[in-house]
């Protein structure tokens, strides 16, 4: 894990921690790297809810509650599928944010519609909104998946306060 990484996890938590907030990471292309960043700080605990790998569709559905249908109509690369994966992460955890990334990390997998390094974060928060964006970073998959992570604690840092 690289050093931009591992402080902006400090970051984040202890930013979180201020708050009175703890954090549910739903990932998909990641596999779990958001959880393992902010998981790595010693005391993270006090933060960190949980974490869900959600990598196949199927997961999606049966851990954070995707609606099937709207990965069919939408695709698991969508703003509706990570909307519904940062808000399944709030149903069925006690988190007051939750965050879902989907996207293609590569090096394969990429489609003119939905090209290597698309990725689409959203953060919701328990009682308020839930936030979107959609990026398409460059690079290879290490650093999509890391652009990504980075990307989600921003998000994450925003509805924090």
């Amino acid at each position: 894990m690289n050093d931009e990484i591992l402080r902006a996890s400090e970051a984040l938590l202890q930013r979180c921690r201020s708050a009175g907030l703890t954090v549910a990471t739903v990932e998909s292309c990641t596999g779990g790297l958001l959880a393992g960043a902010l998981t790595a700080i010693a005391g993270s605990s006090d933060v960190v809810e949980r974490g869900l790998v959600t990598y196949t569709n199927e997961a999606k559905t049966e851990l954070a509650s995707v609606p099937a249908r709207l990965i069919d109509t939408h695709g698991a690369v969508s703003e509706p599928v990570a909307r519904a994966m940062a808000e399944g992460g709030l149903a069925h955890s006690g988190a007051d944010i939750a965050v879902g990334i989907t996207g293609v990390a590569g090096p394969g997998g990429g489609t003119e519609a939905k090209p290597v390094g698309r990725v689409h974060i959203a953060a919701a928060r328990r009682g308020g909104k839930t936030v979107h964006r959609r990026y398409t970073f460059s690079g290879d998959r290490t650093t999509v998946r890391d652009a990504s992570v980075l990307a989600a604690m921003g998000l994450v840092g925003r509805l924090a306060g």
